[in-house]
């Protein structure tokens, strides 16, 4: 991202330069909060980075920026690797298993496969193996498709470090990510059997639809009852499932872009379960269960790229 050294021949008064940022930064919004969010996996530290964003957009000269996306793509990057630091920090205190913010997502996300896999449960778990800058670098590289000297801009490295970093990070996602890209109309359909082996108590078809070796991982932050350590197998999982109590209601929901179940208790959203599948069978399962997580899945989020 370069800054244009040319005068503009009239500057903007104050009230319109103040205008036409607000008009630019809302019309960026949605693409801004998918870039935190993707860095982040933390809605609410998505929000707070953009908020910075804007603090620094509204002080900027906006006749010596020449590409206004870039630049508070630039921004916002910045704001979420400082985010994503700190994140790391309190992440290692956290209370059990730590899993992103389940988002409501609109039908169009769901639409756009790359996007959706970028931002699925499974693909966010395996952008949390990445350092930082890792991070930063795949996510404008990979999803949002910028180029390498953009990206030296907003990481604060060389082009050349930057394509090193990338190829690095590329690698370690590819060798960590499912096999292939899922269909949400496949997701659907083992989620369905999900849904009845689970409410029929139908042992036999949920050991159906669980791989051998799936991983179950359940998120409470300590606020809530929530396994503090993975569940491995698929025995032993679903005997947790077993468990679910006749009181909860199950539902489907678009969760980050792919088909999720909300589990509802006494008609309050209780946990939202996404699921990783592999070769047609459930290989994770992903269960937030954090209230301070939940309170985005009751009203839809758009996400750009």
């Amino acid at each position: 991202m370069t800054q244009s050294t040319t005068n503009v021949a009239e500057p903007l008064a104050d009230g319109d330069r103040v205008d036409s940022a607000t008009e630019t930064f809302i019309a960026h919004r949605n693409l801004l909060f998918t870039v935190a969010y993707e860095m982040l996996g933390s809605a609410a530290d998505a929000e707070d980075a953009l908020q910075e964003t804007w603090l620094r957009w509204a002080g900027v000269d906006l006749g010596t920026v020449r590409d206004r996306r870039a630049y508070l793509v630039r921004i916002t990057t910045r704001q979420a690797l400082k985010r994503l630091r700190d994140l790391g920090r309190r992440k290692e205190s956290y209370v059990g298993p730590w899993l992103p913010e389940p988002l409501l997502t609109t039908p169009d996300v769901a639409e756009d496969v790359e996007l959706a896999d970028s931002v699925s449960m499974a693909m966010l778990l395996v952008l949390e193996t990445l350092t930082p800058t890792e991070r930063a670098v795949f996510v404008l590289r990979e999803v949002f498709d910028l180029g390498y000297h953009e990206i030296a801009e907003a990481v604060d490295k060389s082009p050349t470090a930057v394509r090193q970093i990338a190829h690095r990070a590329r690698a370690h996602v590819s060798a960590r990510r499912p096999r292939e890209v899922v269909s949400a109309a496949e997701t659907r359909s083992a989620l369905e059997a999900f849904q009845r082996a689970v409410e029929t108590g139908d042992l036999r078809n949920l050991l159906n639809i669980l791989a051998p070796d799936v991983v179950l991982l359940t998120d409470g932050g300590g606020v809530v009852r929530a396994a503090l350590r993975p569940i491995v197998g698929a025995g032993r999982v679903a005997d947790v499932l077993g468990r679910v109590s006749a009181a909860t209601s199950l539902q489907p929901a678009q969760i980050n872009g792919y088909p999720a179940l909300t589990i509802r208790l006494d008609g309050e959203i209780d946990t939202v379960l996404a699921v990783r599948i592999d070769d047609g069978l459930i290989t994770g399962l992903y269960a937030v269960r954090n209230p301070e997580k939940l309170s985005r899945v009751e009203r839809e989020i758009a996400l750009r790229r």
